[in-house]
């Protein structure tokens, strides 16, 4: 028991858990804030230019059945205006993302393109053993 605490407690602390933890976090509050930019700041001028429809409100509705003996049901619907608002959401999301990424990948790139430092010159002594094991080598 205690070697699966420890394996636990070895996952938990690495940083790549903890990395997609917090990236976890921020992704769901930032898909929240996206909502709302889509709800209460896009999707109303695209309403009001398309004749004043709430794209909430959108909808097919089914023809009811009535059945014989029961009472009538509420009509089903086919809500695509909801639908739509939602692909928005995901499509901005999607996007975000991608170019979050394509930073991130052009940030990584710059630290590997970046030149080494050049190896320090041997010293005086360095110098001095190779010449002398060169020596003892033709000998």
């Amino acid at each position: 028991m205690s070697k699966l605490i420890q394996e636990f407690k070895d996952f938990a602390v690495k940083g790549n858990a903890v990395d997609m933890a917090v990236g976890v976090i921020i992704g769901g509050a930032f898909g929240k804030i996206v909502s709302s930019i889509v709800d209460d700041i896009i999707m109303p001028p695209i309403g009001w230019l398309i004749g004043g429809v709430k794209f909430t409100d959108l909808k097919w509705t089914l023809p009811s059945v009535d059945i014989a003996g029961m009472a009538a049901a509420e009509p089903a619907t086919i809500n695509y205006g909801n639908f739509l608002q939602t692909l928005l959401d995901f499509l901005i999301i999607a996007f975000c993302v991608f170019l979050m990424v394509k930073g991130i990948n052009k940030l990584s790139k710059k630290k590997e393109e970046e030149p080494a430092a050049p190896e320090p010159e041997p010293t005086n002594e360095e110098k001095l053993l190779s010449e002398i094991r060169d020596l003892l080598k033709n000998k």
